[in-house]
């Protein structure tokens, strides 16, 4: 394959994440695609992400400033699943019924709650199977969705596998909500469901919040031991204030995890100019190369990167798919940096 790969020519649209060669037999890194939307509650569109993404791939190059060769790196993008492309469009239609009474304080129809429910936990039943059988197969994974709520699966599958690991969340909110508009698995309840579901999660780190409620900051006060927050205003200290540099606040949100790391990277930790189109932007965020920074200085510290999470790409411009696909490669290189480990 890589005889006959060009990594200097155009890329050819072969299905596969950049236009790289791999198949899924030979890949070492798979990145799983979950269109799923069901439960956003403000712009959708991000079902679509993971197309978006791979179709402004084939425009990248493809040096790794961090990794020579980071292209043999045997990545592969499994294909959409239709099915649950159309699971998402027909639970998101339930959802979207179910948010409009909500606003308008109309009366409430619980079957379209539970049937939204229902349908989710089918969507994490799928997840869930599909890294199972991969890591059974000595892959890595990388989830590419969607929605935030997807990787619940996925970190059920890998505690499995690990008996304890920290996740490293970049994200503009703390999604510790619990139930958020009556959905049990919302976009906004990740966290909250994986902490009270998964013992094997040691430590959740989040960086870049800048929107939360009281109900997930008195969770998180609940759990010291468990969670740690690094808001926007913290990051931005080290820039106005000159009291801690960037550098040493990334040593500082990295001293808080374990050997084993899994991150989840919602777009929207960037600052929205970098994902305009995503389901809930937020003012400020991290800069592109701010977010480098810290994920390869989790590389340089020593800690095992054992899976991740990208979620939350819009697909209303291209825009949006060239910047999630630049992350999307540097999370998986990384992901790759570990594979003989």
């Amino acid at each position: 394959m890589l005889k006959k790969f060009d990594p200097n020519s155009y890329a050819v649209k072969n299905g596969n994440f950049i236009g790289l060669p791999y198949t899924q037999k030979v890949a070492k890194v798979v990145l799983l695609p979950v269109p799923w939307e069901a439960t956003v509650s403000y712009a959708a569109g991000t079902a679509l992400g993971p197309s978006n993404i791979l179709e402004a791939s084939y425009q990248l190059d493809l040096v790794d400033w961090d990794f020579p060769n980071a292209w043999e790196t045997p990545i592969f993008m499994a294909p959409v699943d239709p099915d649950i492309l159309a699971l998402s469009n027909k639970t998101r239609a339930l959802a979207i019924q179910h948010i409009d009474n909500l606003e308008q304080q109309k009366s409430i129809d619980t079957q379209l709650i539970d049937t939204v429910n229902f349908n989710s936990t089918i969507l994490n039943n799928w997840v869930y199977q599909q890294s199972k059988t991969l890591l059974e197969a000595g892959k890595r994974v990388g989830l590419v969705g969607g929605e935030h709520s997807v990787p619940l699966g996925y970190l059920k599958a890998l505690s499995e596998q690990y008996d304890s690991f920290g996740i490293l969340q970049i994200d503009a909110h703390c999604d510790l909500r619990k139930a958020y508009e009556d959905f049990t698995y919302s976009h906004a309840s990740i966290f909250y469901n994986a902490l009270e579901s998964i013992p094997q999660i040691q430590q959740l780190t989040q960086v870049a919040i800048r929107d939360a409620c009281q109900e997930e900051l008195e969770y998180a006060k609940k759990h010291p031991e468990r969670i740690c927050i690094y808001t926007m205003p913290q990051i931005r200290a080290c820039q106005y204030n000159q009291n801690k540099t960037y550098q040493q606040l990334c040593q500082e949100i990295i001293a808080t995890l374990p050997q084993k790391v899994y991150i989840s990277f919602d777009i929207d930790g960037l600052d929205p100019k970098l994902c305009p189109n995503t389901g809930t932007p937020v003012p400020g965020g991290l800069e592109f190369f701010e977010a480098y920074y810290l994920l390869q200085q989790i590389a340089k510290s020593g800690r095992t990167i054992i899976g991740f999470d990208l979620c939350e790409v819009g697909s209303a411009a291209e825009w949006d798919g060239n910047v999630g696909a630049r992350i999307l490669y540097k999370l998986a290189v990384l992901l790759g940096h570990f594979i003989n480990d």
